[in-house]
């Protein structure tokens, strides 16, 4: 997946690829579960510049998305609790703006420094995790 930011959201638009076909050209459920945990994530790190751990998730389903279809994925975070905590939204749409999934999670976040500390990233990664934000 690639990723685009705006001031509140990251998103990515996406067709997923018929080899994840849960069946009939459905995506299986746990593939749209991915997709909106993911870009939940990258939510985290552009928005919050922070690494982010999903610690719980729920998805609620609105409509079938088919294999190949051209979708966007879009998260923003609703709250941060204290430095360690975020609650971030994803939402998945068809090509017509259709709503096929939400998903809420809450997400352990690290800053760099914790997250080396911690042995959750190593220093390879980390120069990775800056890279993002070179020009800022």
């Amino acid at each position: 997946m690639t990723f685009f930011a705006s001031d509140d959201a990251v998103y990515s638009r996406i067709a997923i690829p018929a080899h994840l076909c849960g069946w009939n050209g459905v995506a299986h459920g746990g593939v749209v579960s991915t997709i909106l945990d993911e870009t939940m994530s990258w939510a985290a790190m552009v928005l919050l510049k922070r690494l982010g751990f999903t610690q719980k998730m729920t998805v609620e389903f609105f409509k079938t998305v088919a294999v190949g279809a051209l979708m966007v994925a879009e998260s923003r975070v609703l709250a941060v609790r204290d430095s360690r905590e975020a609650v971030i939204e994803g939402v998945l749409t068809d090509g017509d703006g259709n709503v096929c999934a939400t998903a809420q999670g809450t997400f352990r976040i690290f800053s760099p420094a914790v997250a080396k500390r911690l042995k959750i990233a190593d220093d390879k990664m980390l120069a990775w995790f800056h890279g993002l934000f070179d020009g800022e």
